[in-house]
Formats: structure tokens, sequence, C-alpha cells
């Protein structure tokens, strides 16, 4: 490396371009199948009753249960040994080849498990989950060894043609077969297989696969980090999917199928975040050892969560707009759950963004005891009011979970490693802005509504004018050398 006066802040410079870029190809690939999912939800809603809804959504929710413990959650273990090997394609082959066997195996044992059991079940929906679910094991494998090798490219691409056959599968058995609930999962199915099929041919996984790489040894480093994953992974079912679990119990499953409708919008800040979290928990693993890791992981932090509270207050801004045109007015109990969830998926946002800091120490012991610890304040806050506020219990639960979630992980991070700084200014200003968009919401006027349209926009602005020069000179710079 070449020492330069400015060494520090060219490196730095270096690390916050290569995160820029690599979120940009992943945002690119990703937001266009989101977005024409998003688009499709009055088909959804119109098409499938709020039971079909809620037994699709359930499906889902146990598939999302089912992946970790069956695969120990051992894609993720791949990944991050991928990271320090990529290089070395001896030892790319010994990752690829352990890890495969071992889910193959252990997706072996589950199965002739639920053969079995399967006797004694008496579900029309039982065999799709199982097609569903080792359909989504072998592609998230795929997906992770991508990022392993960091070919966000083909990464990106992979995943945007598996989300574009979903769709168009769901379009095709539903509206044209009208197969309902049975027709969206098959498409689902057929969606991921085809993901699959392209990850294995352009990453040539098969060439990689030999019984002779396997390594028992390296069977060990991969469980010491993926096993205490399962107990994360299984929390976070709790923080998000048993909602759907308990309200389905509780309340029934077209209960579930509003519930499911109105948690859509939030999802959207959740999944631009998990966009630009696939290059930002590679760009933490790779610099987590650098001298002014704080610096760049507090710099980081503090944009981001800018940008997405912004987007957070201008969405539910518009909603009182928006709800209307997309959901079908049999859904129109959970126009009042919206502004909760959004809220919830903000501070999902906040502990995504320091969580990174522990999986890029390896340390997954403190991420398990971390999200066990949120998703047992969010089970049994939802049990004790779901017989007072109904629907309402799901979202403050959440609510209640991920707030507790994202400051108990800045203070353990600021405690067991580096301080994590939070300007004041973005925390009081987003308290009194989200308060006055909320109030506002729940009013429905319309020029309140108009109001408070304008407020998120020029408040946007504001707080993310450094990160819109920043962004102007990199795109600035970038034409500049064509």
């Amino acid at each position: 490396m070449v020492k330069t006066k400015f060494g520090k802040e060219v490196i730095s410079m270096s690390r916050e371009r290569s995160l820029f870029k690599n979120t940009i190809i992943i945002f690119i690939g990703k937001i266009c199948t989101q977005f024409v999912s998003f688009l499709l939800l009055p088909l959804y809603t119109g098409f499938l009753s709020t039971k079909d809804y809620g037994i699709v959504d359930l499906i889902t929710t146990l598939v999302t249960l089912l992946l970790p413990i069956v695969t120990f959650q051992l894609d993720q273990g791949v990944f991050r040994e991928l990271i320090d090997n990529r290089t070395n394609e001896k030892n790319k082959g010994k990752i690829i080849s352990t890890g495969t066997f071992l889910v193959s195996f252990q997706c072996l044992i589950f199965l002739i498990l639920f053969l079995f059991v399967s006797y004694f079940i008496n579900n029309n929906y039982k065999f799709l989950l199982i097609f569903n679910l080792m359909a989504c094991i072998y592609l998230t494998l795929c997906q992770q060894i991508a990022r392993g090798f960091g070919d966000n490219t083909r990464y990106t691409i992979g995943s945007a043609i598996s989300s574009f056959f979903t769709i168009l599968f769901n379009i095709l058995f539903i509206v044209c077969f009208g197969l309902g609930a049975t027709g969206m999962l098959c498409g689902t199915i057929l969606g991921q297989l085809i993901g699959i099929i392209y990850f294995v041919k352009t990453l040539k996984i098969f060439g990689y696969l030999s019984i002779n790489n396997y390594s028992k040894k390296l069977k060990k480093i991969l469980w010491k980090y993926s096993i205490p994953l399962i107990p994360n992974a299984i929390a976070w079912w709790i923080l998000g999917a048993s909602d759907a679990v308990i309200v389905s119990i509780i309340l029934g499953v077209d209960m579930n199928g509003i519930l499911a409708a109105s948690l859509k919008f939030s999802t959207i800040i959740v999944t631009l975040y998990g966009i630009f979290n696939i290059s930002w928990h590679e760009s933490a693993a790779l610099n987590i050892n650098d001298s002014d890791v704080e610096v760049f992981v507090n710099k980081t932090i503090n944009i981001m969560l800018k940008l997405f509270l912004s987007l957070c207050i201008g969405m539910i801004a518009v909603m009182p707009f928006v709800f209307p045109i997309m959901i079908n007015k049999k859904y129109d109990m959970g126009y009042g759950l919206v502004p909760i969830s959004m809220i919830s998926a903000l501070f999902n946002v906040l502990q995504g963004l320091v969580v990174v800091v522990f999986a890029a120490k390896k340390d997954t012991y403190s991420i398990a005891i971390t999200s066990t610890f949120s998703a047992i304040i969010n089970i049994v806050i939802h049990l004790i009011l779901i017989n007072f506020i109904g629907l309402y219990a799901s979202v403050v639960s959440t609510l209640i979970a991920l707030m507790l979630l994202s400051l108990y992980r800045i203070f353990s991070i600021s405690k067991k490693y580096f301080k994590i700084k939070i300007e004041n200014n973005t925390i009081i200003s987003g308290i009194i802005i989200i308060l006055v968009v909320v109030i506002f919401y729940y009013i429905n006027n319309l020029y309140l509504n108009i109001l408070s349209v304008l407020i998120s926009v020029i408040y946007a602005i504001l707080i993310n004018n450094n990160s819109l020069n920043f962004i102007g000179n990199v795109i600035k710079n970038k034409l500049v050398c064509k």
C-alpha cells in the first residue's frame, strides 16, 4: 500500500465509494422487481380472499422459522469464511463443498422426519410448505456464495431473476388459472428454482464441489460461527413472523390477512435496508480491523439513519393518499396499523446498522443473546395485549421490542468494542417530526395530509444535505473520469 500525506482520507473515501458502488449495483437489480411486486399489491388483495392471503403469509412465516433450524444457518458461515478466502481457490472449494454437503445432509434428515410426521398431519398445504422450504434453502446458499465471492453483480441478477419469475408465475396462476393460495405458493417455488439454476451455472458451483474437499476441521469452524445464529434467527422469527401465528390462532386467518397487507408498506423500508445491508455487512467485515474503524462505522450509521428516518417520515405522510389506492376496501381495518409498523421498521434499520459490528467480529453469541432478549419481550407483550387491543398488539409489541433491541445493541457494542454515537440533532428533530406527521395521519384531514407531505420533503432535504452532496460528487467524478 502506498502511503501518502492524506492516507487515511484516501482509504476512507475508497471504503465509502466501494460501499456506495456495491449498494447501487444491488439496488438497481432488486428495486425493479420489488417495485413491481409492490405495484401488484392491488392485484393480490383483489384476487385473493383475506383467508387465502393469510394462508400464503402463514406458509411464508413457517418457512422463515424452519430454514435456520434445518440449515443451522450454515449459509451465513459459508459467506463469512469466503470473505476471508476470496483469493484462495483451494480454500473456496473446501468451504463450498463442506457447507453444501452439510446443508444437504441436514435437509435429508429433516425430510425423513417430515415424511414420518406428515402421516399424522391433515393439511392441503404441507407438501407445498416443504417444497418451498427446500427451494428457499438452496437459493439462499447460492446467494451467500455469490456474496462471499464479492460478486454483487451476479448476486443481484440472480435475485432479480428469481423475483421476476416468481411475480410472473404468481400472475399466471392467480389471475389466469384462479389457483388462489396454491398458485401463489407454486409460483414462489418455481421462481426460486430458476434462481438456483442461474447461480449454479454462472458461479460454476459444481466445479467447486468434491467429496475430497470436505473438511471436518472446517465443519467445526462453520458450526462455531453459524450455530449461535440459530437462536438469533428464531428470535427474529418471533419478532416478526410469530405475530402472524398468534393472530391466526387467536383472531383468525382472515385477520392475519389484514395484518399482512398493512405490513407490506413497512416492508419497503426493511427491504431497502436489506439491499444496503448486503454491501454494509461485507464492508464492515473487510474493514473491521482498520485503525479508524470507529469513525467509519459511526459515519455510515449516522448517514444511513438520516436517510431511513426521512424515508419513514415521508412514507407515513403519503399513506393517507396511497393506502386507499393500493389496498382493497376489505383490508381497511389495517389503515391504523401502518404508522406504528413504519416506526418499528425504522428501529429495525437502526439495530441492523449496528449489529454488523458483532458479525464482523464473528461474535455471533452476542447477536443471539440480544435477539433472544428482544424476542421474549415481543411475544410476552403481544400475548398480554392482543385480547385488549386486537391487531394493534402485533405492531405495538414489535415496536417496543425493536426499540429495546436497538438500545441494547448500541450499549453492548459501545461497552465491548467501541462507542456508537448517534447525533443528538437527528434524535431530537426525528422525534418531533414523527410525532407531527403521525398526529396528522390519524386526524386524516386533506389539508393536514398535504402539509404533512410538505414537511417531510423539506425535512428530508435539510437533514440529508451532506449525504446528497457526497452522492453528487461521486456521480460527478465518475462522469468526469469517463
